[in-house]
């Protein structure tokens, strides 16, 4: 019996866009700029996708820039609005972002950029007087993290948005944990950028978007023939962008049902793994991603092991899951979210994640809540 619990990481495309993408391959593989029969066929899908994305997100069409994925949204989002100065100013983020956001705010802090990490509680969550503190003349840019993908806590962001808009400073979001999860409507969030990701809802790899609200100004990461309204030069992925545009309409009719459902799975795996010793939970039980379960292992300080020991453990059995993020899962070094959370170092390295999915049954809990059990009391006696 095979078990993924990774849905987080990446999920399956789904069949409709695959369709979709055999279609743009095989018949409208035109240049999307050409003035052609065969670009203006490709135009259409990408503006087709781009209406079909926009709406999921209840957004204007115009307002969508199509992306290789959520790395180079939250990038274009963090770097295009700091080269818009001539001088550094100072820019907040948490202290739990993806390394997304947390990379290209060390590069512009070597660049003599101010930046403040917000500190969060014991359930990775930023306490919105802490961003009232932090915010200064000159902060121009407040970025804090939806959904976090390692521990599920989901962030108070209609305050802290409001925080920052009364300040005057520009307020970005990674929602590409929470799109297609939980609701998101940037008509009533304060938000003025918002990342997604084609492969976190079913629309397979190379797509991804950054909301801009109208009137932001952004300056390009890329040069070149001004494609996206000048923000992202190059040739459109068609074909992805079309998988994006399907599963984001899908997503967008299934999300009251499929959020009920997921949670039901989560909320009974968390119960039933509630009774097995050296399983400590982390993140924040009630402000917490639907289909998202995450632990760490209470272990004495003489014990070798690891998140990673888990994962291999239970690949072995058929089951995969993640220690913390995917992004980081290849490094043996402690998770700085847990870390930011006020876990030791070795606690810290013990991380796992579990987050479920479309394909995610009954079964599919009940057998791995099983096989944990019987890895954890032959790992840890």
């Amino acid at each position: 019996m095979q078990v993924y619990l990774d849905y987080s990481a990446t999920t399956p495309t789904r069949p409709e866009a695959i369709a979709m993408i055999q279609t743009i391959l095989t018949q409208q593989w035109g240049n999307p700029s050409s003035l052609h029969e065969w670009g203006n066929r490709s135009a259409l899908v990408v503006e087709t996708a781009r209406m079909q994305v926009a709406s999921l997100i209840n957004a204007v069409p115009e307002s969508i820039i199509f992306t290789s994925g959520g790395t180079e949204a939250d990038n274009l989002a963090i770097m295009g609005v700091a080269r818009c100065y001539s001088t550094p100013q100072h820019i907040i983020i948490s202290s739990v972002e993806h390394s997304a956001i947390s990379e290209p705010a060390k590069m512009l802090e070597n660049w003599g950029w101010e930046i403040t990490r917000l500190g969060v509680n014991n359930y990775g969550r930023v306490n919105p007087e802490d961003l009232k503190a932090a915010l200064r003349d000159n902060t121009v840019l407040v970025s804090v993290i939806y959904g976090q993908s390692e521990i599920g806590t989901v962030q108070p962001i209609p305050e802290l948005g409001e925080i920052t808009k009364t300040h005057g400073a520009l307020f970005h979001t990674d929602a590409v944990q929470v799109a297609g999860r939980l609701p998101l409507d940037v008509q009533t969030l304060p938000v003025d950028l918002l990342s997604l990701s084609s492969h976190k809802l079913y629309g397979g790899l190379g797509a991804g978007a950054l909301y801009v609200r109208p009137g932001v100004k952004l300056q390009s990461l890329l040069s070149g023939g001004g494609q996206e309204a000048g923000l992202r030069s190059g040739t459109q992925a068609t074909p992805a962008i079309a998988g994006f545009g399907v599963a984001a309409e899908l997503a967008a009719q299934e999300l009251d049902t499929e959020r009920l459902r997921l949670i039901g799975l989560r909320d009974r795996l968390f119960a039933i793994l509630a009774d097995i010793p050296g399983l400590i939970p982390t993140g924040d039980r009630i402000h917490r991603l639907p289909h998202h379960l995450s632990f760490c292992l209470a272990i004495t300080d003489g014990e070798k092991i690891s998140g990673k020991t888990l994962v291999r453990q239970l690949n072995l059995a058929g089951i995969g899951i993640s220690a913390g993020s995917a992004c980081n899962s290849g490094k043996l070094s402690p998770s700085p979210i847990l870390l930011a959370m006020g876990y030791s170092q070795q606690a810290a390295l013990t991380g796992i994640r579990l987050t479920l999915g479309k394909q995610t049954m009954v079964t599919d809990i009940d057998w791995t809540a099983v096989v944990l059990q019987q890895v954890l009391q032959r790992l840890i006696p």
